[in-house]
């Protein structure tokens, strides 16, 4: 992806269609600034769902990593049903 262009509300609102243009033909995105306040940026439909391709794969890479580290950790203090079985037969008995 190329180095974003900066441009506020109102150079886009003028020259729009150059904007998309420049980021879908060019792939160089423009962030746009409302009062001086960066608030949104244009990019190439194509990049926007790479983007959230990466971003859904990270996460469930996290999710599986957490899951399998509460998996592990429920192991290494568990017992077995038979275990427990024993454990509450001696308990109540």
């Amino acid at each position: 992806m190329s180095e974003p262009v900066v441009e506020s509300m109102a150079e886009v609102r003028n020259h729009l269609a150059d904007v998309l243009d420049r980021a879908r033909r060019d792939g160089v995105p423009t962030i746009i600034t409302r009062r001086g306040k960066e608030e949104a940026v244009v990019i190439d439909l194509d990049e926007y769902r790479r983007l959230a391709r990466i971003a859904e794969d990270a996460e469930d890479a996290w999710l599986n990593r957490k899951a399998d580290e509460a998996e592990a950790e429920g192991r290494e203090g568990a017992v077995s049903i038979e275990e427990m079985a024993a454990l509450l037969r001696d308990h109540h008995g």
